[in-house]
């Protein structure tokens, strides 16, 4: 059964708008959130209101399984864009192709989902970052005008949403800093109800410490921050009498940011929020309905294609969820590979009861040093200097080993948070097989390009970045090769580099 029903003549009609110019096509607006989990008042969060985002679900579909890609911010975007995995393309390693040593081209044939929008009349536009890991024109994907970027080259001038009457249909991108609101310098002063932290309540994972209850209180605080901000929005198509020709996605690209949570393949990472808010004349989606299947990153483009009566092309790995002839999921594949100078790789297989995670990297510690470490990130040094002083219990401190399991399997029904390992569980050997199967069989037929070595020039431009801390044995050969290797090769300001907000 279909994700939600559609009313199939509107496929035809949208397609008869777009190439007869029989009657107006709707406009597909992306509001795209960083770092944010699901903790919304809609998803059953007490400690916090939405208000706007609660209506959003009232208006359409609010996805309880969405799952993205990745769990880190370009490889995932990479994904969402062209609806292909970036372990298909290449473009899986964190912080890639920034400079013309390190490009990354799509092949020829693969257009992106703007570009697919705009052939097909669209007027286009991303009011906010890229951070795609290929090499690309912004002018090919977007159509408002575009100034120079320090550091993601070509970035679009934000289109104020009132002169899009001009432009409709539209497709648009809006980006909201969601997680990432909390690098504000204004940040506490824009909170006009700060989450009472004592109420808090954290993952069993983490310890009750004052810095681990404030940085996952801040992330709740944001949220309440970015409500507004999509309160303002859709305001904002309202007066311009958009909203009711509008279908409105709200996602995040990946969890917040936390210990287990981003850079990592466990549900703090990956489960993201997901609503389809439609206001269009013609209503294609059900509305104040929640459902239950699992739905990819993946998915958001040729969703869009297909409520846009946009031919979806036969390379597009994601899938229309609101197609008729598209059956749910039975499994979503996510990856992590380099994140900034930090090698790994790691793959999951997220089924509907359990999660799968294979470590093809065991010996090294899912705590690696990581650009947080080089920022001296107030969480992450604590957690560490906690483990440190034998402070954390025997959950907390599974993620501080020295080694990992080479394969993590988790009854997500009956162990949400993905504590109790059940890959040497003589009970669970059928299930254990079954999802590695799908991951082998995946690996195989997507040809998976993290089990090759990274080319050159990419670890080149880690090397060159980061320095000293690029300190996996990948780096060696090039540090031998490369002996006075620094950022001023690449013309980069290595200070902005090392924010740990991009």
């Amino acid at each position: 059964m279909s994700a939600a029903l559609l009313v199939i003549s509107f496929f035809i009609g949208c397609s008869q708008a777009i190439n007869n110019n029989l009657q107006t096509p709707p406009n597909i607006l992306w509001i795209v959130l960083e770092d944010t989990s699901p903790l919304l008042s809609c998803y059953g969060d007490s400690l916090i209101e939405t208000p706007h985002i609660d209506k959003l679900a009232e208006n359409g579909i609010r996805y309880k399984n969405a799952i993205m890609p990745a769990p880190v911010c370009s490889p995932c975007r990479s994904s969402i864009i062209t609806g292909i995995m970036s372990t298909t393309l290449g473009t899986h390693n964190h912080h890639s192709a920034r400079t013309p040593e390190s490009a990354i081209l799509l092949p020829e044939q693969i257009k992106t989902i703007p570009e697919l929008f705009k052939a097909a009349g669209y007027f286009t536009f991303n009011n906010g970052k890229d951070d795609y890991n290929f090499t690309y024109d912004r002018k090919t994907l977007y159509s408002q005008d575009y100034q120079e970027h320090p550091l993601y080259g070509k970035r679009g001038e934000n289109i104020a949403l009132a002169k899009l009457t001009e432009k409709a249909p539209f497709f648009g991108q809006i980006q909201l800093k969601g997680g990432k609101e909390i690098f504000n310098k204004q940040f506490k002063k824009n909170i006009k109800n700060p989450v009472n932290r004592s109420k808090i309540i954290l993952p069993p994972y983490l310890p009750y410490h004052p810095e681990i209850v404030d940085e996952y209180a801040n992330h709740l605080d944001a949220i309440q921050i970015t409500d507004e901000k999509v309160g303002g929005i859709i305001k904002e198509l309202k007066d311009a009498g958009l909203l009711d020709n509008t279908i409105v996605f709200f996602f995040s690209d990946h969890g917040m940011r936390l210990t287990r949570h981003k850079q990592f393949l466990y549900e703090g990472g990956l489960h993201v929020p997901l609503i389809i808010a439609d206001y269009s004349k013609v209503k294609i989606t059900a509305t104040g309905k929640t459902n239950e299947a699992l739905v990819s990153g993946l998915d958001m483009g040729p969703s869009s294609l297909g409520l846009a009566g946009i031919a979806i092309p036969d390379y597009i790995e994601g899938k229309n969820i609101f197609s008729n002839n598209t059956k749910d999921r039975d499994y979503v594949i996510s990856t992590r590979d380099r994140c900034d100078f930090t090698i790994d790789r790691i793959r999951s297989v997220r089924t509907k009861d359990y999660k799968y995670i294979k470590n093809f990297m065991p010996n090294r510690p899912y705590t690696q040093t990581t650009y947080m470490d080089v920022d001296g990130v107030p969480f992450v040094k604590t957690m560490k200097q906690l483990y440190a002083n034998g402070e954390l219990d025997s959950t907390q401190s599974i993620f501080f080993q020295d080694k990992r399991p080479e394969q993590e399997l988790y009854d997500l029904a009956n162990d949400p948070y993905e504590i109790n390992n059940l890959a040497n569980s003589p009970a669970h050997k059928e299930i254990l097989a079954e999802h590695v199967d799908i991951l082998k069989n995946w690996i195989t037929t997507s040809d998976d390009k993290g089990q090759y070595p990274e080319d050159q020039d990419n670890l080149k431009l880690m090397l060159g970045i980061w320095g000293d801390h690029a300190s996996n044995p990948e780096y060696n050969a090039l540090r031998e090769k490369f002996p006075d290797l620094s950022s001023s090769q690449f013309g980069l300001k290595s200070g902005k580099w090392k924010t740990g907000k991009d």
